[in-house]
């Protein structure tokens, strides 16, 4: 094998693994539970149970609160507008080449009432 055989070689390799990767995290978003049932409003005390689970289920928290309680006192008042940005762009060449869509950020609202 020469030397451009083994550059081509290589670079196929790449763009194979690069390939096999976004169609994993693909596959990833379009299989993966949303998750929100398990995020409603909780009983005091239980505010970063809520926020753990929604951060273990992807997403960026943004906490809106009234009072000035700590966190472990609040009650989540509400969980809501959940956002996604995904990124599209192509991979493979040829016939082969497609269309990829990958998530690129979750973000989500929690409001709590630290007025206890």
């Amino acid at each position: 094998m020469n030397k451009y055989q083994a550059n081509k070689r290589t670079e196929t390799v790449m763009r194979t693994g690069w390939g096999v990767a976004a169609t994993m995290a693909a596959a990833s978003v379009v299989l993966a539970p949303a998750g929100l049932a398990n995020a409603e409003p909780t009983q005091n005390g239980n505010a970063y149970q809520t926020i753990g689970v929604l951060e273990d289920e992807g997403y960026d928290v943004i906490i809106d609160r009234v009072g000035n309680a700590p966190i472990n006192q609040c009650i989540v008042t509400s969980v809501r507008n959940p956002q996604t940005q995904t990124r599209t762009f192509w991979v493979d060449e040829g016939k082969h080449r497609r269309l990829v869509t990958v998530v690129v950020s979750r973000s989500i609202n929690v409001t709590l009432n630290c007025d206890v």
